[in-house]
């Protein structure tokens, strides 16, 4: 009885240290062998918005300051690139290479050419003010998902929303009418897509949830799943399906919905994630008044 005994408790150590080695070997599975959090940039009001150009560039808001900055993949230095910028939030690059921005000075969604010519995509839902465009996503269409929420701005006259509701909006490509894709949220945020267009994951970060919807062949979404008890600001996927969420740090969850990995950020929050880098290896992390950076195993998708 004894030798049972001692060997059922071998067993069970052996298995628990199987699992503790699995969960410690878990950065080494996403993150670079030795990377760390690096800052890359600071004495910023509130950055915002990561988003990667075709070439890896990634361009960012220091929304407060009205500006639009840019980090070169070529020789890691950000410099100013718009300013002003509409008061711009959230950024996102369609298929031809312009930049797409959630203007919240105007509530507009905006493209940015490269020579800087802006385009007013969209201001209003039937003669109604949008609340504040947020966070955006462009799926393998061209057609725009974007999330607006009603955060009140010290430069805005109005003082009340023009919209009842913080709805999920879809823009399709070419046209110059949105339509809503979901009314039930407390307050929509971070949103983002996997890259052949099938699933995308909205964050209620009013209701602390993130949910995943399956994208039907006209855009509508379906399947409406709770992913993770936990909103987000930001979002961003990596190519092995696993979703980073924003907030305390960042969060990372695998396509089942389970929590991973956490990254620490010295900062009391993470507004937004994105990859970039020539090889999209690179997290870019925007935190309060700085930008970051991690070296990843993982890829970024588009």
């Amino acid at each position: 009885m004894r030798i049972k005994s001692n060997l059922s408790l071998i067993t069970v150590f052996t298995g628990m240290m199987l699992l503790f080695l699995s969960c410690k070997s878990l950065p080494t599975a996403l993150i670079a062998k030795n990377a760390k959090v690096q800052l890359v940039a600071a004495d910023y009001a509130f950055t915002e918005g990561p988003a990667m150009a075709p070439n890896g560039d990634v361009f960012f808001t220091d929304q407060p300051n009205d500006r639009i900055l840019k980090w070169s993949a070529k020789d890691n230095t950000v410099s100013v690139y718009m300013e002003p910028s509409g008061r711009a939030n959230g950024l996102y690059f369609d298929q031809e290479g312009h930049l797409l921005a959630c203007a919240d000075e105007k509530n507009q969604l905006w493209r940015i050419d490269s020579q800087k010519n802006v385009t007013v995509l969209i201001d209003d839902f039937e003669g109604k003010k949008l609340n504040g465009p947020n966070d955006l996503w462009v799926d393998p269409k061209g057609g725009i998902y974007f999330t607006d929420p009603f955060y009140k701005r010290s430069y805005w006259a109005r003082t009340e929303q023009d919209l009842e509701k913080e709805n999920v909006y879809y823009l399709p490509q070419g046209k110059q009418d949105v339509v809503i894709m979901a009314n039930d949220y407390v307050r929509p945020n971070g949103i983002i897509g996997n890259k052949d267009g099938s699933l995308l994951y909205v964050s209620d970060i009013g209701d602390k949830k993130t949910y995943s919807y399956t994208i039907n062949p006209d855009a509508s979404l379906g399947n409406k799943t709770l992913f993770a008890n936990m909103g987000s600001d930001g979002m961003t996927m990596d190519d092995q399906g696993n979703v980073y969420l924003t907030g305390d740090g960042v969060t990372i969850f695998n396509p089942k919905g389970e929590q991973i990995l956490h990254i620490p950020i010295d900062q009391k929050w993470t507004a937004n994630v994105t990859f970039g880098g020539k090889d999209q290896q690179t997290l870019f992390i925007t935190a309060m008044n700085s930008l970051y950076t991690l070296e990843m195993k993982v890829k970024g998708v588009r």
